[in-house]
């Protein structure tokens, strides 16, 4: 701009020793706008190639080899975006605040508070109604492709928000990862690309996207994202079903999926959406997707003390996110045959008690095929019974008995009630700390 208007506009001189002078200073001064011209070209290539990194290119997907997760983590230095003005860590006064908020709710409130419902795309708000206004269901989840946009999307969150009343808001969520996971389109949302693609931004880069992904949920009246994937996948990629097959994954090593995970969780927060890392301990090592198989879902090698589940580790500790879901998957190095969503070993011995997080534990869907073979009414049970809090469903048959189940055990069981009161505790100091309830 500065070399357009001084070059190109300057006038031609007049004769003798003026003109010359005038000849001088305007070279001078053609000069100098070139060079700036040059350094804000060199600037603007430096910032290009800062959003992606030297390998591979983030063009196209196809530029990516199917092999396991092996790309090394990569270095830059941290985004200078502002300082997040929401937080999802849970203080010591919000957690106060909801032990006295659930003790003014009777057991039936408190374990409808652990319950997220389906609502899938096209289905009328009022479908949900009861839930939420009579039975006091604290969560819906969005499923389904919507292409309504932004604006449609916000017209059916204010109206379950309006069903819950002020005193008790909803946590309203979807799976937006990108790619072949992003159930929310349609004008105002962008098109998000794969998990794996976001691998090849740096850290820096994938965190000013996530916080412009945010910013449109957040717009919708979206306040939770059940993303990032933090799983680490060890075999090929093809044969990985549920991840790698579908480009979940960040694509690299484990220490480069938790720094990608951390970089998508500070993003979303600093558009005040929560957000959900899964599948934990991690579905990179198996061949089922447990959405819709109960077969090839047995983990073998993952160990508590292997780089699977350091990935999680790390993205939990820096990125602190509002939860973390529990893969449905069994672990032989583990807890042998047991989904690992309902394994008091895996969810309270290895999450809460050696990694230390004692936020809120959210199931995959509890509607999938992987535990088909249960009960409806034992599925939120079992899930309390580890340790877990919010039992997530697709299946909106499965809503009633699962609210059901953890009501009739919770009334029959002294100590299950004390479970669920805890588990109510931890949704509500969520609610609070997300800033939903004063």
């Amino acid at each position: 701009m500065g070399a357009r208007s001084n070059g190109r506009h300057g006038r031609n001189g007049a004769d003798g020793r003026g003109g010359r002078v005038l000849a001088v200073v305007i070279t001078a001064v053609v000069a100098l706008a070139l060079a700036f011209g040059v350094a804000f070209a060199a600037g603007a290539g430096h910032r290009e190639r800062r959003r992606v990194q030297a390998t591979p290119s983030a063009s196209a997907s196809a530029d990516v080899t199917d092999t396991p997760s092996a790309a090394p983590t990569p270095t830059e230095t941290k985004s200078s975006s502002p300082t997040p003005t929401a937080t999802h860590h849970t203080s010591e006064k919000a957690k106060a605040r909801a032990t006295q908020i659930v003790a003014s709710m009777d057991l039936n409130e408190r374990a409808a508070q652990l319950v997220m419902a389906p609502l899938a795309a096209g289905t009328d708000p009022s479908a949900v109604r009861a839930l939420i206004a009579d039975d006091r269901i604290g969560s819906v989840i969005l499923m389904g492709n919507w292409t309504s946009g932004v604006d449609g999307v916000r017209a059916a969150a204010d109206t379950l928000q309006g069903y819950a009343g002020s005193g008790s808001p909803l946590l309203i969520a979807t799976d937006q990862e990108g790619g072949q996971v992003q159930h929310l389109q349609g004008p105002g949302f962008d098109t998000m690309p794969s998990a794996r693609m976001q691998g090849q931004l740096t850290t820096a880069s994938l965190e000013d996207d996530s916080r412009q992904w945010g910013a449109q949920l957040h717009a919708a009246g979206v306040n939770v994202d059940l993303a990032p994937s933090v799983d680490t996948v060890t075999i090929d990629r093809a044969s990985n079903a549920p991840i790698g097959a579908l480009d979940r994954d960040f694509g690299l090593d484990a220490a480069g999926n938790a720094a990608h995970a951390v970089a998508f969780i500070d993003g979303m927060r600093a558009s005040s959406v929560a957000t959900a890392v899964k599948h934990y301990p991690g579905l990179g090592s198996v061949t089922g997707n447990t959405d819709f198989t109960d077969a090839g879902i047995v983990d073998a090698t993952t160990s508590a003390d292997g780089p699977e589940v350091a990935a999680f580790t790390e993205a939990i500790r820096n990125g602190r996110p509002a939860m973390v879901m529990m893969s449905l998957a069994s672990y032989t190095q583990l807890d042998p045959g047991v989904p690992a969503a309902f394994s008091s070993r895996i969810v309270t011995g290895l999450l809460r008690e050696h990694t230390g997080y004692d936020g809120v534990i959210i199931s995959d869907s509890l509607s999938a095929s992987a535990v088909g073979g249960i009960e409806p009414a034992q599925l939120g049970v079992r899930l309390v019974e580890a340790g877990g809090d919010i039992a997530c469903i697709n299946d909106p048959s499965y809503t009633t008995p699962i609210l059901q189940g953890l009501r009739e055990r919770a009334t029959a069981d002294a100590a299950f009630a004390d479970k669920v009161t805890a588990s109510a505790e931890r949704v509500v100091a969520l609610k609070i700390g997300m800033g939903l309830i004063e």
